[in-house]
């Protein structure tokens, strides 16, 4: 996704195209324009994937201001390998510790959530 001021690119966005998702990964502009990034990074990406028959867009890690556009936090998976013993345990170490921290943040955020669910904070009736 990019943006063009007076003929010449101020900002871009990457995303990578899987099989039923599209990919968002990196924003850069050169110029600051307000909610410029919200629209490349998200509206033009929500855009494309409907334009493409994706099921689903995901945005990339961090960021609490995406729970206001509808993205909450999902976990999301890497691997890698590290050939150094010592520094593949460090790393190691590291993740567990960080693993357990992204889960409560995730718990914590999914509170904020912009998405009414069936519960005791809306009526059974459904009248509002």
């Amino acid at each position: 996704m990019l943006a063009r001021r007076d003929g010449r690119y101020i900002a871009g966005a990457l995303n990578l195209v899987g099989t039923n998702t599209l990919y968002g990964r990196y924003w850069g502009c050169t110029e600051d324009h307000r909610f410029l990034h919200f629209e490349l990074c998200y509206y033009r990406a929500i855009e494309w994937a409907i334009e493409h028959g994706l099921e689903r867009v995901e945005a990339g890690a961090q960021g609490q201001h995406k729970l206001a556009r509808g993205y909450l936090p999902t976990e999301t998976l890497s691997v890698h390998w590290i050939a150094d013993p010592g520094f593949r345990k460090a790393v190691g170490d590291y993740l567990e510790h960080e693993r357990r921290e992204v889960q409560r943040e995730m718990e914590y955020l999914d509170r904020f959530s912009p998405f009414r669910e069936a519960g005791p904070h809306v009526p059974d009736d459904g009248a509002i």
